[in-house]
């Protein structure tokens, strides 16, 4: 099987501080183990962070600049830089501008968009 997925074909979830692209995932393709998408974070959007309980992510860096920040450390991103994320680790991420950054995000198992957001179901 081979999926080809635009842009304009992802599914659109506006969350805080970042519109996310969901492209991959078990809604639209026949996998139980992997997500993919791309967050776009306008110029200086710092939303508070998050945690995937049960998900590592993989984080690749398209466009702009910024950084992941977590309680251990913190990863700058620019462009052809990638960050992975162990599960359960509080992390946010802060644009830095004057463009968006651009990050495009790998998950396993899938992450169910948006339900790490405080309040959500994780």
């Amino acid at each position: 099987m081979i999926k080809r997925v635009t842009r304009e074909e992802a599914q659109l979830y506006p969350l805080p501080g970042r519109a996310w692209h969901t492209y991959l995932g078990p809604e639209n393709i026949a996998t139980q183990r992997i997500s993919f998408g791309v967050s776009i974070f306008p110029a200086g959007s710092r939303p508070a962070g998050h945690v995937h309980d049960t998900q590592e992510e993989t984080i690749y860096c398209v466009s702009g600049r910024g950084r992941i920040v977590t309680p251990d450390g913190t990863a700058e991103m620019e462009p052809g830089v990638v960050v992975w994320v162990s599960p359960g680790t509080l992390h946010a991420t802060e644009s830095d501008g004057p463009e968006p950054l651009e990050i495009a995000c790998f998950f396993s198992p899938p992450v169910v968009p948006g339900s790490y957001e405080k309040g959500g179901a994780r």
